[in-house]
């Protein structure tokens, strides 16, 4: 079996707080009208299972509304009505890039049986006509959306889904232990064997201008966040912390550099400044998840700034070497946290960065799945619990606890010697199981853990 996801597809450029739930939803809705090939005059979207369930705190209805009219991941800001936050009627007009369209969105908290995040469109023209009707899409994780055919095609029997790229590739890989020995077999890093691979895919032109962009925007989104302050949208009142952080770290660090856990608190505060961009829905990279879209920019920037000789070039081999693990981990498990929890956001972007620091310490392949495996083993069972349905609570610190237990992964990998009794493979067949026996509740639902602890509705709205 070919290697199934790009890293071009898995890191994307997009908008939060969700990419199975915002990003998704948005393309989902792109990809039903270019299908029309024609504007329709009126749309009925229904949003089914935990896209329902927690749709409006994720903007789901905003993305899915905004996707009709033309706006994409990459062209929408939190600047367009309808905005952030802001309730939105449960029929009315959309407007946008390609003009109006009149709109109904039903809530059907009611998973189907193929995923648990399904939109399903209807469509007319301005005669009254039905140009189509209950076309199903899936949005799969990681803003990845399949149609009913493509539901069928790569579902399995765990009821995990992804999407194949058509090329073939030289070095073919669907499991860690193939990729270690790819490596072992050709004397080739991780990073060198994925880069052979895309470039079947896609030009080196491409490939590279996209992997700096992704690292690039990481960056930027971390200055905006870290300069950013007030309050987050969605109604739960939660404050940014960045900001103040910052300031005082800077102080302190400016006194004393002498302490030994500085650098933590720097990879907390990298992953907070992220995830509250995400959480106010301004423009990130999908890290695999949006959710989970702090941990890799923080470690990437605890590389840039507590190690040796990380420039450009290192910065794309830690991308290339996340996205091998992640592309591993999407093809036999999930990187859906309304599938198995949060352990397959999170979980999956704490062994993604854990894998890509490790390789530009100068890991081995075997190092590296081993740093990867680490982290991802510590991880199993964390759940997907939002508070008010909104990526914020606790969302946004898990990210800073991924970052810093990725770069523990990293270096405790990297001072042994890549023998492990429990296999990378074995930990990402152990979190599809312990998905599949997750009750939903746990699963992006809000409807259990911390969401029901604290008594607060799903379906909160902005005063």
């Amino acid at each position: 079996m070919a290697q199934t996801v790009s890293v071009v597809d898995l890191f994307s450029i997009g908008i939060g707080p969700s990419s199975s739930h915002t990003v998704g939803p948005m393309r989902a809705s792109n990809a039903f009208i270019e299908t029309l090939g024609t504007q329709p005059a009126a749309v009925r979207i229904v949003l089914r299972g935990s896209l329902a369930a927690t749709g409006v705190g994720h903007g789901t209805d905003r993305a899915a509304l905004l996707g009709l009219v033309g706006y994409t991941p990459t062209t929408t800001s939190a600047d367009i009505a309808p905005f952030p936050g802001e309730p939105i009627p449960a029929q009315g007009t959309i407007e946008g890039l390609t003009g109006a369209v009149d709109y109904e969105v039903i809530f059907d908290p009611e998973p189907v049986p193929e995923h648990p995040n399904c939109l399903t469109f209807t469509a007319w023209d301005a005669d009254g006509n039905v140009l189509a009707e209950n076309v199903d899409y899936f949005s799969v994780g990681g803003g990845f959306i399949l149609d009913r055919e493509g539901m069928a095609d790569h579902g399995d029997e765990t009821g995990v889904a992804t999407a194949s790229h058509p090329t073939v590739v030289p070095y073919p890989f669907s499991s860690a232990a193939e990729l270690v020995a790819l490596c072992e077999r050709h004397e080739m890093t991780i990073a060198e064997i994925v880069r052979a691979n895309e470039e079947r895919m896609h030009s080196r032109e491409l490939l590279d201008g996209h992997l700096d962009a992704v690292w690039d925007v990481m960056q930027e989104c971390v200055a905006h966040g870290l300069k950013t302050e007030g309050t987050l949208p969605g109604g739960l009142n939660v404050r940014r912390r960045a900001n103040r952080l910052h300031r005082l770290l800077t102080a302190e660090y400016e006194a004393s550099t002498a302490r030994g856990l500085d650098a933590m608190e720097w990879v907390n505060l990298y992953a907070l400044a992220v995830n509250e961009e995400n959480a106010a829905h301004g423009q990130i990279v999908t890290a695999p998840t949006n959710g989970a879209a702090g941990i890799i920019p923080a470690v990437m920037h605890y590389c840039r700034d507590f190690t040796d000789n990380f420039g450009a070039k290192e910065a794309r081999d830690f991308l290339l070497t996340a996205g091998a693990i992640g592309s591993i981990i999407k093809t036999n498990a999930s990187i859906s946290g309304a599938e198995v929890g949060c352990q397959g956001e999170v979980g999956s972007a704490s062994s993604m960065a854990a894998a890509g620091m490790c390789a530009v310490l100068g890991g081995t392949p075997a190092q590296v799945e081993n740093a990867a495996e680490i982290a991802l083993e510590h991880n199993l069972g964390l759940t997907c619990d939002p508070v008010g349905g909104l990526v914020q609570v606790p969302c946004i610190e898990r990210n800073a606890i991924g970052g810093v237990k990725s770069i523990n992964a990293a270096r405790l990998a990297k001072l042994g010697d890549g023998t492990n009794i429990v296999t990378l493979d074995d930990v990402i067949q152990t979190m599809a199981a312990t998905g599949r026996d997750m009750m939903s509740s746990y699963k992006e639902t809000s409807m259990g853990g911390l969401a029901v602890q604290l008594g607060l509705p799903v379906n909160i709205t902005e005063c």
